[in-house]
């Protein structure tokens, strides 16, 4: 069992698709980073950085009887993903060639798509004083980014590579929010694409819905 501590955020998705994708079975903890929880001396012993997603493995790496089955608590939504897809075998490339271009784009999206998309998120939409300096260069790298995926798509039908994978996982909720970043994805026609497909499975609509929203009816765009 997976104890996973989370909110309606892009980072926060990240884990729940992902555990959705494995089938592992997991406990829902929402933490209302709207109102503090997250520095809640309790969730500061599992993540000391007081942000969301974290997750505690009960079964640690090897589960139950395994030579390493002592509880394991994780943050940081990356290395959340790479636990995971150790941990199942599942939704990296075997092959050491595909297994780090795969990484490679986890990496593209922890440190570009997920800061950069989310300061357009707060000067377009949560700055208390407009900033048109700000809300210009991040949508302008906001951009900058949906193209460079384009440009990827173009010749590969995902991320990584030919297979779906954790770097799909970790941008798919970011980009979700295309709204949120002045961006249409008709200018964008192979994220689009991948966006499509990805939309339509199973396993990312429910851990998009991760928390639960009421009356949300665009996933993600809560």
């Amino acid at each position: 069992m997976i104890d996973l501590y989370t909110y309606r955020t892009s980072n926060g998705r990240k884990a729940s698709i992902m555990l959705e994708e494995c089938g592992l079975e997991y406990a829902l903890h929402i933490v209302d980073i709207t109102s503090g929880e997250q520095d809640s001396p309790a969730f500061r012993t599992i993540n000391p950085n007081g942000r969301i997603p974290a997750i505690v493995d009960r079964d640690g790496p090897d589960g139950p009887g395994g030579p390493d089955s002592a509880p394991l608590a994780l943050f940081e939504s990356g290395a959340i993903l790479l636990y995971l897809a150790r941990k199942t075998g599942a939704f990296l490339p075997k092959d050491e060639k595909g297994r780090w271009t795969a990484i490679q784009w986890l990496m593209w999206q922890m440190g570009g798509v997920g800061p950069m998309l989310g300061q357009a998120h707060h000067f377009r939409r949560a700055a208390k004083v407009e900033n048109p300096y700000g809300i210009e260069r991040y949508t302008n790298e906001s951009h900058r980014l949906y193209g460079v995926a384009d440009r990827r798509l173009a010749d590969n039908a995902y991320l990584g590579g030919a297979e779906y994978s954790i770097a799909d996982m970790a941008t798919f909720p970011w980009m979700a929010r295309h709204e949120w970043h002045a961006t249409d994805l008709n200018d964008f026609p192979n994220v689009k694409r991948w966006y499509a497909q990805l939309a339509e499975r199973p396993a990312v609509q429910k851990g998009m819905a991760v928390p639960p929203v009421a009356d949300n009816p665009i996933p993600g765009l809560d």
